[in-house]
């Protein structure tokens, strides 16, 4: 069961996994791991791959520790970010294989147009926000930091920058539509 997240330093974690201490990769495991495989499965859609990204994910993760960096972002959202970047990888190396049937050519380039079309429908989305809320949720879900870090780094008060995060993606999401 994962710990209570208040209680549990993944920095700490990071740092005892750099130090090759295979518990602290078990905690990290423990307490992330089926978060993580959600968001893997939420960009293949596909259970099998999300749980090999998730594999790879902790390899990375035990493999770079040492130069995690916590100037960069909090070291939860760095775990988040290196899971990400497997799937998206993943799904554009997909995307260059070459296809094998005329079938699957037409599925592969129909795959392409909808994330192309859903990409620019999202970079569209984040241009209605204003910049400072735009900047919030950038902070938050593709740099990894903490409400309280956005907080300091914008020096603008941690129940604004709250309310300005759960406004945009609500904003996000009917523009999504």
């Amino acid at each position: 069961m994962p710990l209570a997240e208040s209680v549990f330093d993944y920095e700490a974690r990071l740092a005892a996994c750099a130090r090759g201490e295979r518990s602290a990769l078990r905690d990290l495991y423990v307490q992330e791991g089926p978060r993580l495989l959600g968001v893997a499965k939420r960009l293949v859609r596909d259970t099998a791959l999300a749980e090999d990204i998730v594999h790879e994910a902790f390899i990375k993760i035990w493999n770079g520790a040492a130069g995690f960096d916590p100037a960069r972002g909090s070291a939860r959202g760095w775990m988040f970010s290196v899971t990400r970047h497997l799937a998206l990888n993943l799904l554009r190396n997909q995307g260059r294989e070459t296809p094998f049937s005329e079938a699957h050519e037409t599925a592969a380039d129909d795959a392409s147009f909808e994330a192309h079309a859903h990409s620019a429908r999202i970079h569209h989305c984040l241009e209605q926000l204003e910049p400072q809320r735009r900047s919030c949720v950038l902070h938050a879900y593709v740099d990894g930091y903490s409400h309280a870090q956005i907080a300091a780094r914008l020096d603008t008060p941690l129940g604004t920058v709250k309310a300005w995060i759960k406004r945009s993606l609500n904003a996000l999401r009917e523009c999504m539509g």
